[in-house]
C-alpha cells in the first residue's frame, strides 16, 4: 500500500460498503470519492488497493477529545488504573522513573484514590523529595505537587491561583482547575501533536472535536500550524472561549461550540450561566455544557429552558441522566455526546462510589436513542481511552473491568455503537456520513467484512485510513 503523502488517484477494489449486498470498486480523485461501481477499469497511474471484501467506512469522528492533553499524556507516567492499581506499584514506578529519567520534572496522569488514597504534597515528598513531581487525577481537574514542584513554581508568591489549596495556612500541594496557571509558570511549550495524530489515524479517525474549555486564539494558531506542517492529520473542530469566534477558519479547521464547563462545587450564578448561553447564541454559536453530576445536568437544563435551546446545543457526558432529565433533553431538542468506555474503565469504582439510586442512569446509551435524542461518541482522551473500537465494544457489553454487568439495558447493538463515531463533525448524533460520489474521501478500510468485524470490535481491524484522499495510516 502507498506511503502517506499528497493525495493521488486511488482505486479501491472489492470493498464492502455499509448496507450494500455486494462488493464494489471505489475511485478516489481530487480528494473526493469520484465513482462507485460494481467494477471500475483502472486508469493509468492509479494506485490500486484490493480490499478483499473488507468494509470501507467513512472516516471515524471523535466528538469529544482534548488533543493537546492527549499529546502530553503520551510522554507522561500512567499512575492509575488499569496500569497502576496499588500503592506499591505506584512507588515502584516513581522509583524506577527517578533512577532512569534525566533530572527534571516528572509528570504523572490518571491517578485515582483507589491506588493510595487522597495523596498530597507530604505523601509525594516521602518518595520523591529531590526533584519536581506533579500527578494529575484522572478527571483532569486536580493536580498534586510535591515540595520541589511548589518551589519551582514559586507557589508562595502572591499571584497564586485560588485553586491552590491551603490548610491552616500551608499549601497541601493540591491544585484545582490550574492548568492555565501551570502552563504560564512552567513556560511550557505546546506539546507536539504528531504522535497523537498518528495514533488516532491508526484507529481510522479522520475528524476530531477538541472540547477543551480554555481554547482560544493561541491554541487555534497551534492547531492551524500543526495542520500546515503535516503534524495534525485530522480535520478539527475547536470548542472553547468566546474569542474562538474571531478566529479565521480553514477547510480543515472549524469553530465549534462555546464550551461551558460546570463544576458542582463551584457552580456559577444562574443568571451568569443564562447570559453566557444567550451571548453564544447571539454570536451564532451553539453551546456544549459539561455535565458529569446530576446537579450539573439539572442546572444546565434549567438555564437552557430559560434562555431557549438552539439546534446543535449539546450536553457533554450526561453521565447521570434519570428519566425526567432524559425527557427534558428530548423536549429541548438537545444532543448528547457520551463515553461508553467509562463503564469498562471505571465501572468498578462507580459501583463502589456512586449512589445506588443513580447507578441505573450512568452513561446511558440505548435510552437516549429510544427517546429520539441524537447521540454521538467521544473518548474524552486522555481522561479516557482514545481507542473508539474499545468504546464500541464497551457499549455493546456494558461490563466493568472485573467483569460485572452494569446497566445492561443500555447496551447498544454493534451497528449502533459504530454509528456513535460516524456522524458528521458538525452534527454529532446525526445520521452517519454517506459514502457517495462527490463526498470527501475521508475513509477507513477494515481488514474484514462487517459480519466478522461486528463480533470483534477492535483497532486491529483497521487496515488503512484516508483523509481527503491522502493515505494517513496503513497497517503492516
Amino acid at each position: 500500500m502507498q506511503a502517506s503523502g499528497a493525495a493521488i488517484n486511488t482505486l479501491i477494489q472489492n470493498a464492502e460498503l455499509p448496507g450494500a449486498a455486494t462488493p464494489v470498486d471505489v475511485r478516489l480523485a481530487g480528494g473526493i470519492i469520484q465513482r462507485i461501481a460494481a467494477s471500475l477499469r483502472p486508469d493509468p497511474g492509479d494506485y490500486r488497493v484490493d480490499a478483499n471484501g473488507g468494509l470501507l467506512l467513512p472516516g471515524l469522528h471523535d466528538h469529544h477529545i482534548h488533543l493537546m492533553a492527549l499529546a502530553a499524556s503520551l510522554e507522561s507516567l500512567r499512575c492509575g488504573p488499569p496500569d497502576i492499581n496499588s500503592e506499591a506499584a505506584l512507588l515502584a514506578l516513581l522509583r524506577d522513573t527517578c533512577r532512569q529519567q534525566a533530572p527534571g520534572w516528572i509528570r504523572g496522569i490518571g491517578y485515582h484514590p483507589s491506588v493510595a488514597g487522597d495523596i498530597d504534597r507530604d505523601w509525594l515528598d516521602r518518595y520523591v523529595a529531590d526533584r519536581p513531581l506533579r500527578i494529575q487525577h484522572r478527571g483532569g481537574r486536580l493536580w498534586v505537587l510535591n515540595s520541589p514542584a511548589l518551589a519551582a513554581l514559586d507557589a508562595a508568591a502572591g499571584d497564586t491561583p485560588p485553586g491552590l489549596e491551603k490548610i491552616d495556612g500551608r499549601l497541601t500541594g493540591r491544585l484545582y482547575e490550574g492548568d492555565l496557571w501551570l502552563r504560564e509558570r512552567l513556560h511550557a511549550q505546546v506539546p507536539k501533536l504528531a504522535a497523537a495524530s498518528r495514533l488516532l489515524a491508526s484507529y481510522g479517525i479522520t475528524g476530531l472535536t477538541d472540547t477543551t474549555p480554555g481554547n482560544g486564539p493561541d491554541e487555534w494558531r497551534c492547531f492551524r500550524d500543526a495542520q500546515a506542517a503535516g503534524d495534525l492529520l485530522q480535520r478539527l473542530r475547536v470548542m472553547g472561549t468566546p474569542a474562538i469566534g474571531q478566529c479565521e477558519e480553514t477547510p480543515t479547521l472549524r469553530r465549534g461550540e462555546r464550551k461551558i464547563h460546570l463544576l458542582e462545587s463551584r457552580l456559577p450564578e444562574f443568571d451568569t450561566l443564562c447570559r453566557d448561553i444567550a451571548d453564544a447564541h447571539l454570536a451564532d454559536r451553539c453551546v456544549a455544557v459539561h455535565c458529569v453530576t446530576l446537579t450539573e445536568l439539572v442546572f444546565a437544563l434549567s438555564a437552557l429552558r430559560d434562555v431557549g435551546a438552539r439546534r446543535g446545543d449539546r450536553i457533554e457526558h450526561a453521565s447521570v441522566c434519570p428519566p425526567e432529565q432524559l425527557r427534558e433533553i428530548h423536549a429541548l431538542g438537545l444532543r448528547v455526546v457520551t463515553q461508553p468506555h467509562f463503564i469498562a474503565e471505571r465501572g468498578d469504582h462507580y459501583i463502589a462510589e456512586v449512589d445506588r439510586q443513580d447507578q441505573p442512569w450512568l452513561y446511558r446509551a440505548a435510552g437516549f436513542l429510544a427517546a429520539g435524542i441524537p447521540l454521538a461518541g467521544g473518548s474524552d482522551a486522555p481522561f479516557g481511552d482514545a481507542d473508539p473500537w474499545r468504546a464500541m465494544q464497551a457499549a455493546t457489553v456494558r461490563r466493568t473491568a472485573s467483569g460485572k454487568a452494569m446497566c445492561t439495558d443500555e447496551a447498544l447493538t454493534p451497528e449502533q455503537a459504530l454509528h456513535l463515531f460516524l456522524s458528521p463533525l458538525n452534527g454529532a448524533g446525526d445520521s452517519p456520513v454517506a459514502l457517495t460520489p462527490g463526498a470527501r474521501a475521508d475513509l477507513c478500510l477494515l481488514h474484514a467484512p462487517w459480519r466478522e468485524v461486528r463480533t470483534q470490535l477492535k483497532r486491529e481491524q483497521v487496515r488503512a485510513t484516508w483523509r481527503d484522499g491522502q493515505l494517513i495510516y496503513r497497517s503492516g
